[in-house]
C-alpha cells in the first residue's frame, strides 16, 4: 500500500479497548484513519461517528453485514469480546482485511485452528495485542536477554496480583467471571499477556510440558458472612463497611471502573448521577451482586510450571484479591539475573563478577513510560506497529503476528486442562498448528 497515506481501519466492537486503539487516529491522522464501525449499540456507533468524522454508510450493526458490503478500508480493529473473536475474524479476513485482534484471539484449540486456516488461506496481516511486549518495562528486559547480560535463562518467574476491586469488577461480578457466559477461563482472560510473555522470553525455546493448579479460595457462597444479603445497596447490612461492598467499590470511587460498570447508562439523555448509579446497582447489574453470591465460576487464583525443549523452567502464579495490582519477573541466568515489578517500572540486574567483593555487580535501571495508559505506555506503540506492518509488512521485535502468538495461546489451554486434572503434566504437540 502508499506509505505515504493512512491506513485505514473500521472498528468491530466499540469497546473500551476498540476506542484506546483507535485514538491514534485523533492523534497521528497521518498514520490511522477510522472509517467506520460494527457494534450493535446505536450509542457507540454514534460515538465513533463523532469523533471520527465518517458518516451513516460507515456504519454497521454486525460483523457480518460489513463482510456483506465491498471491502472500504485496509484493516479492523476487532475489539469484540472474547468469545466472538473468531466468528466476528472470519467473514472479514476472507474479504481481505488485515487486523488488528484483541487477545486471546480464540478460547479453545478448535477455534485458534479455525483461525489459523483461515489467516493461511487468505494471506492477512492479523496482529494480536500482546500490548505487553511493547511497554518500555519488557522491551528493556527482553532487549537485556538479546544483548547476552544473563547468559542463557535457566529459570523465569512471573506473577500477576489482581487487586480486590479489578478481581471483583472484572472476573467475579463482571464480564469474565463465569465462563458459561465469556467462554473463557481466568488465565486465559487475564494473564494470557504474562504468558506470551514468557514465551517471547524464552524465544527458540519451545514448550514441552505444563502442569498448574488453582480454585476458587475467597469468593464463593460458603465464604459469605452469615448475616450478608444478595445486593449490596438493597439487602446488605454489611453495605457501609464491606471491604467489596458494591457501594464502597463503585459508588465511592464512581470513575474506578466507570467504562464497565457505568456501561448501561450510555443510553441515558442527560450525564448520569449518583442517584441514576445508584438505581442502577439497586436493580439487575451485576455489579450490584454480593461478591460472595454473584455466580462466577473462574479461578481466584492458578500456579502454572513451564519445562522448555532447553531443560529450562518457568512459573506464573496469578494471585486475585489483593490489596494492589502488580506484575512482577525474575530472569535468572547463566551470568545473571533480572527482577522487578511493572509498576515501580525498576529493573535490578545482578551479573556474576568473581573480582568483586560481593560477587556479584548490581545496577539498577529506571525505565519510565511513554504515557499513562494502563499497560506502562504499550498501547500506542502497539497501534502504531500494527500501521507499520499493514503498511510494509516488516515485523518488529514485538510484533505479534498470529503465528508467533500459538504458543502462549496453546500454553494457556493446556494448563487449564491440566488444572482441571488436578495439576496431572499435559504436553506440548505444535506439530497440528504447523508453526515453525
Amino acid at each position: 500500500m502508499n506509505n505515504n497515506k493512512p491506513v485505514t481501519a473500521v472498528i468491530v466492537g466499540g469497546g473500551h479497548r476498540s476506542f484506546t486503539y483507535a485514538q491514534l487516529a485523533i492523534d497521528c491522522p497521518d498514520m490511522l484513519k477510522i472509517v467506520g464501525i460494527a457494534d450493535p449499540n446505536p450509542d457507540r456507533r454514534k460515538k465513533a461517528m463523532e469523533t471520527f468524522g465518517f458518516g451513516e454508510d460507515g456504519c454497521f450493526e454486525t460483523a457480518q453485514q460489513l463482510a456483506d458490503v465491498p471491502r472500504f478500508a485496509d484493516a479492523i480493529i476487532n475489539g469484540t469480546m472474547d468469545h466472538q473473536h473468531v466468528e466476528t475474524s472470519v467473514p472479514l479476513l476472507a474479504k481481505g482485511y488485515d487486523m488488528l485482534l484483541e487477545k486471546p484471539f480464540a478460547v479453545n484449540k478448535a477455534e485458534m485452528q479455525t483461525l489459523l486456516d483461515t489467516v493461511r488461506k487468505y494471506k492477512n496481516k492479523v496482529m494480536i495485542c500482546h500490548v505487553l511486549r511493547y511497554s518500555p518495562f519488557y522491551r528493556t528486559v527482553k532487549e537485556m536477554i538479546r544483548t547476552g547480560k544473563i547468559g542463557d535463562i535457566i529459570n523465569i518467574q512471573t506473577a500477576e496480583h489482581v487487586s480486590y476491586h479489578h478481581l471483583s469488577t472484572s472476573y467475579v461480578r463482571g464480564k469474565w467471571g463465569n465462563s458459561d457466559y465469556c467462554k473463557t477461563s481466568m488465565l486465559l482472560a487475564k494473564c494470557c499477556h504474562d504468558i506470551d510473555i514468557l514465551m517471547w522470553l524464552m524465544d527458540g525455546h519451545k514448550p514441552t510440558n505444563v502442569n498448574s493448579y488453582g480454585s476458587i479460595f475467597q469468593f464463593k457462597p460458603e465464604n459469605a458472612p452469615a448475616d450478608s444479603g444478595t445486593r449490596c445497596l438493597v439487602d446488605c447490612p454489611r453495605v457501609d463497611y464491606c471491604d467489596f461492598s458494591a457501594k464502597r467499590i463503585y459508588l465511592d470511587h464512581p470513575r474506578r471502573w466507570a467504562m464497565y460498570v457505568w456501561d448501561a447508562l450510555e443510553g441515558l439523555d442527560h450525564e448520569p448521577t449518583m442517584e441514576d448509579k445508584i438505581e442502577l446497582l439497586k436493580g439487575d447489574s451485576p455489579y450490584g451482586k454480593c461478591i460472595f453470591k454473584s455466580g462466577n465460576n473462574v479461578v481466584d487464583h492458578q500456579s502454572v510450571l513451564f519445562r522448555f525443549d532447553n531443560g529450562a523452567t518457568a512459573t506464573h502464579n496469578m494471585i486475585g484479591g489483593t490489596a494492589r495490582s502488580t506484575r512482577t519477573i525474575h530472569v535468572i541466568g547463566t551470568k545473571g539475573e533480572i527482577y522487578g515489578d511493572f509498576e515501580s517500572s525498576t529493573l535490578h540486574l545482578q551479573t556474576i563478577m568473581t573480582d568483586s567483593p560481593t560477587g556479584f555487580a548490581y545496577e539498577e535501571v529506571e525505565i519510565g513510560t511513554f504515557s499513562e495508559d494502563s499497560h506502562g505506555g504499550g498501547d500506542i506503540r502497539l497501534i502504531k506497529d500494527f500501521v507499520n506492518y499493514v503498511r510494509d509488512g516488516v515485523q518488529s521485535v514485538e510484533c505479534t503476528a498470529i503465528e508467533n502468538s500459538v504458543a502462549g495461546h496453546l500454553a494457556v489451554f493446556l494448563a487449564d486442562e491440566s488444572m482441571a486434572a488436578n495439576g496431572q503434566t499435559q504436553d506440548f504437540d505444535f506439530s497440528q498448528y504447523c508453526t515453525e
